[in-house]
């Protein structure tokens, strides 16, 4: 199993959460889908519920609730990248043109998080690990493998990940138009320009990939449960994947690598 138990490096993806209008629905949705244990939280905690699988947190669900002088966030699902310091990491983040959309917030002995944009309008999570360092297991079925930034601006991004994330992109072998995020010499995620198969209108954003064992089966419990196919399983180099939503309208990847992946 591919636990993790040291604090992830700098600009790595180490969490992903989702905010709902219904909490108790996604809840019960993803036990289905990914087998993940959890249960709405404490009031303490706004009712934020950290999922479990195998015993080890994989990915947070909560209530969509306003914060700030902002709206309820979208139905969205949200991907974290880490930091030593998250007030330093906003600071860079409107030096080099991006935006802070709410935080930084700290939640005492636990960490300190804050929401920004990048200068296309892509939105990305901060997170400042104070005792939990994020995703407790990845890299195999039913939690995160993958985290990818779909632009209208590669070049614009590229600029801005380094200096204000810490994180370099660099054109993936094998795959023309496709970038390697990396981090200390270590892909740990991925870029590409928003292409045609995405329908007019889509905003950037970051795509979260949760590995399963069967693409094709996985995507037909989820229309069974109410969810929507917005690319149907197709091969491609990393595995069989598809593109879905969750009932309430959340987008996420799927997909099934072959052994040898």
């Amino acid at each position: 199993m591919p636990e993790v138990t040291a604090p992830y490096a700098p600009g790595t993806p180490c969490w992903v959460d989702l905010m709902v209008p219904d909490q108790q629905a996604a809840l019960d949705f993803y036990r289905d889908l990914f087998g993940w244990a959890g249960e709405v939280g404490s009031p303490e905690m706004g009712g934020y519920s950290v999922c479990t699988l195998h015993d080890k947190p994989v990915a947070g669900i909560g209530k969509a609730q306003p914060m700030d002088d902002m709206p309820a966030p979208p139905t969205v699902w949200t991907t974290y990248l880490a930091t030593e310091d998250a007030d330093a990491t906003v600071r860079a983040v409107t030096d080099n043109g991006g935006t802070v959309l709410t935080g930084p917030h700290e939640m005492t002995g636990i960490g300190k998080m804050a929401v920004i944009s990048d200068p296309t309008g892509a939105v990305v999570g901060i997170w400042q690990q104070l005792g939990f360092i994020g995703a407790g297991v990845v890299n195999e079925p039913s939690t995160v493998v993958w985290n990818e930034l779909n632009t209208t601006d590669t070049a614009a991004a590229a600029a801005f990940l380094p200096n204000a994330l810490g994180v370099t992109a660099a054109p993936f072998k094998d795959a023309p138009g496709y970038f390697a995020l990396n981090v200390g010499g270590r892909s740990v995620g991925g870029m590409q320009a928003l292409g045609e198969a995405v329908p007019a209108g889509t905003p950037p954003h970051w795509l979260t990939y949760f590995s399963v064992d069967d693409t094709d089966s996985t995507v037909d419990a989820l229309v069974r449960a109410g969810g929507t196919v917005l690319q149907p399983p197709f091969d491609m180099m990393a595995g069989r994947m598809a593109v879905v939503t969750d009932p309430q309208g959340a987008v996420f990847a799927v997909i099934a690598t072959p052994p040898s992946a």
